[in-house]
């Protein structure tokens, strides 16, 4: 059935991109941003031999969609603006057709990295019953914020994963694992943790006890609970952000064993209850092995219907998507660059765009939504974002990575088919949308003009591209 149904699409593919003109050419350089081009510039080259072939008879995975992430400082940034600069930048964000199209986005639950400080849903000791749980934190700045991108797109999926459970949950009884290392983090001071609650990758810092797991898959279904009757529904978890990674900031490091105990005996059947997904992730090393055990387990495989990656766990994405190739994949955070949102920033962000894509993902998240100038988190890391905002004279530019991810999700509806590339030019990506449409996107890194030849099925056009570009162009 499976195989039937794969060739049924790829017919569907074949006849429905064959036969299209050219709707639409956009192109972005460091000087000129989202700059229409004339599609009379496309030539038909004939019997040409193509640089690029767009396998049309092969469509590859499912399209979900395009995304980022509800900060903490996301929303305390556009709120140094004006009432109508901000409602611009939302509906330039989440408004179908209007700009990025944002349609899957992820949320933490409770404080992460670019929160405003430190906080949990409950931080009173040993409270297992989570009578004093409580959301009042994210209703001054998370739940207004994503309240106001559903004004825009009432469809708006929306996922979440915690950074770090409460503080007593842990067996450090901090948030962080390691002290503020200064040489990197700037103009901060420590974060209160002492020597004996440091900790390293490879330890279960979770307390792995019944009445803690009980407690913790009670702490996400209230989250899920709370969050509901506030009018947002989250359709899906991920147990842990970064379980590997031990940072100064909010984190907790588990082994994949212990998640695997929590998902397949606690969070799962939990969630099970809410009508609530369970994805594995994140998962940030290089190393395919941690996410097998998870995958393999008879109790947390049957609830977990994909995994996600970031980081550096990219590497491992294309030995887990060949071996496992009915998982879902999510990129679940774009590499977050160093705050001066440059473009060689862009074009790296282009560089992982290609990478996930190529090897199976299926929805695709951004990091920062917005940011003051300089993109200074609390604990001092400065990142990239979509929009940045000066706090100063109160007015807010768009960076060239939202152009990029603009390019893609303003094209690359829900539901598109990825279209594989061969040929000597590769440095583009490729879709099927629903309607037949096909979206090339493409960049040239070259300083002068550059022609292209790119066969998509019984057609072979002729581009020439700008110097330092990307280029959307929709048949």
């Amino acid at each position: 059935m499976k195989n039937l149904w794969i060739k049924i699409c790829a017919l569907f593919v074949l006849t429905a991109c064959s036969d299209r003109q050219v709707v639409e050419w956009i192109a972005t350089t460091p000087g000129v941003p989202w700059q229409k081009q004339h599609v009379e510039k496309i030539t038909y080259a004939g019997n040409k031999k193509p640089d690029a072939i767009v396998d049309v008879e092969h469509p590859g995975q499912e399209i979900e969609g395009f995304g980022a992430c509800f900060n903490e400082l996301g929303w305390t940034s556009l709120a140094r603006l004006s009432e109508a600069d901000r409602a611009a930048i939302m509906r330039e964000l989440f408004a179908p057709g209007a700009g990025a199209n944002l349609t899957v986005c992820r949320m933490p639950v409770g404080a992460n990295d670019f929160s405003r400080d430190w906080y949990s849903y409950n931080e009173t000791a040993d409270d297992f019953e989570m009578t004093r749980f409580s959301i009042d934190n994210d209703r001054e700045t998370l739940i207004p914020f994503i309240k106001e991108a559903l004004k825009y797109n009432s469809g708006l999926k929306l996922w979440a994963s915690p950074w770090s459970p409460p503080v007593w949950m842990k067996d450090n009884k901090h948030y962080a694992c390691q002290p503020l290392d200064t040489s990197f983090f700037d103009n901060v001071g420590q974060n209160g943790i002492l020597p004996g609650q440091v900790r390293r990758e490879g330890v279960n810092m979770f307390i792995q006890e019944d009445a803690y797991f009980k407690a913790y898959a009670l702490y996400f279904a209230k989250f899920i609970e709370a969050y509901r009757a506030e009018g947002i529904s989250v359709f899906m978890v991920m147990p842990q952000n970064e379980f590997n990674s031990c940072q100064p900031f909010p984190s907790c490091t588990w082994l994949p064993s212990g998640l695997a105990t929590f998902v397949g005996k606690y969070l799962g059947p939990k969630m099970k209850e809410l009508g609530v997904e369970v994805m594995f992730g994140t998962m940030e090393r290089p190393n395919p092995a941690l996410a097998d055990t998870m995958l393999t387990d008879p109790d947390s495989r049957k609830y977990l219907t994909g995994v996600g990656f970031q980081w550096a766990g990219k590497e491992s994405l294309p030995d887990i998507h060949k071996r496992y190739p009915d998982l879902k994949i999510y990129q679940t955070e774009q590499e977050c660059g160093d705050g001066r949102n440059d473009w060689e920033g862009c074009v790296y962000s282009w560089e992982l765009m290609k990478h996930y894509f190529n090897n199976g993902t299926n929805v695709y998240n951004y990091w920062n939504i917005s940011l003051e100038e300089g993109g200074m988190s609390r604990w001092g890391w400065t990142q990239n974002s979509f929009v940045v905002v000066n706090k100063e004279d109160h007015t807010y530019t768009y960076t060239y990575e939202y152009y990029l991810m603009k390019h893609a999700g303003h094209y690359v509806q829900p539901g598109a088919r990825f279209l594989p590339v061969t040929g000597e030019f590769t440095d583009m990506l490729a879709f099927c949308n629903p309607d037949g449409r096909v979206v090339l996107i493409l960049h040239n890194a070259g300083n002068a003009d550059a022609g292209q030849v790119v066969k998509i099925g019984d057609r072979t056009v002729e581009l020439t591209l700008r110097p330092q570009s990307f280029n959307t162009i929709v048949l």
